[in-house]
């Protein structure tokens, strides 16, 4: 059983691929930068801003698969920068506050739109 999930909620797919990709109980989230589901810009700020909206994304796509950031078991949180994790970090840990997932956290040489930071996700249903 393979199932597309979309949420009008979150910023559509920027290329070919899916928001997410339900298969029994397990959800499989692409990942998302910090673009405004509305206008489908990047939106202007830090890492901190940025790690914010993609966080809300994210949360917008459980919510369309009928889950939520608390059934999250794992993420990666790709950054363009490595000395921008704490303030990644800082946000981070506003929405996982009580057993956070599993995480990676890797430096890359470029990410989307040009973006400071990307995280996907793999969830529970």
């Amino acid at each position: 059983m393979r199932e597309i999930i979309l949420s009008e909620s979150a910023p559509k797919a920027i290329g070919p691929y899916s928001q997410a990709i339900r298969t029994r109980d397990l959800l499989f989230l692409s990942g998302q930068v910090a673009l405004d589901p509305a206008s489908g810009q990047m939106i202007v700020g830090d890492v901190r801003e940025q790690t914010e909206r993609v966080l809300k994304n994210l949360q917008e796509v459980l919510e369309a698969a009928d889950s939520a950031l608390e059934r999250v078991v794992k993420t990666t949180v790709y950054l363009k920068d490595m000395n921008d994790f704490a303030a990644m970090n800082e946000v981070y840990g506003r929405f996982f506050t009580a057993d956070p997932p599993a995480r990676s956290t890797v430096e890359v040489a470029r990410l989307p739109r040009d973006a400071r930071v990307e995280i996907d996700a793999i969830a529970l249903i």
